[in-house]
C-alpha cells in the first residue's frame, strides 16, 4: 500500500530528528503507530505533565489541577506507577494519610518521546 504524502513527510521528520536530537525517536515507518498509548490518555498524560513540572506532587494538588474524582486519579496513577513512569509514596501527618506522587526517570524519557513524536506529527501536517 502506498504511504501518503503525510505519512512521508512525518517520516522524513522523525529520521532527522532521530539523527540531530540525543533522546531516541522511533523509526520513521512506526511514527503515526508508535505513540505510547499508555500516555496518550487525556488524564495520564495529565498526570505525568503535571509532575514533569514539580518536583512531586500530593494527591489533592493532582486531583485539583486535573479537575479529576478520587476514583479516576488513583485507576490512572496506578497505572503510571505499574508502568514505572510514576512512583507512589504513602505517609501519615498524624493520623491524615498523604499520597504524594513523582516521575521517575523513566516516565521523563517516556514523555520527551511521546514530545517528540507529537511534535514531528504537528510539523509534517502544518508543512503541507
Amino acid at each position: 500500500m502506498a504511504r501518503s504524502s503525510t505519512a512521508r513527510k512525518i517520516s522524513a521528520k522523525v529520521q532527522h530528528e532521530s539523527s540531530t536530537r540525543r533522546s531516541s525517536v522511533a523509526p520513521a515507518s512506526e511514527i503515526a503507530t508508535s505513540l505510547d498509548r499508555l500516555l496518550h490518555d487525556r488524564m495520564r498524560l495529565g498526570i505525568v505533565s503535571a509532575l514533569a513540572a514539580a518536583a512531586d506532587l500530593s494527591f489533592t494538588d493532582l486531583k485539583s489541577a486535573l479537575n479529576a474524582t478520587d476514583g479516576n486519579l488513583s485507576v490512572h496513577a496506578r497505572k503510571l506507577e505499574e508502568a514505572g513512569y510514576v512512583s507512589c509514596e504513602k505517609t501519615f501527618s498524624g493520623r491524615t494519610p498523604r499520597t504524594a506522587y513523582r516521575l521517575t526517570a523513566s516516565g521523563r524519557r517516556a514523555l520527551e518521546k511521546y514530545l517528540d513524536h507529537m511534535d514531528a506529527i504537528i510539523r509534517a501536517a502544518r508543512n503541507r
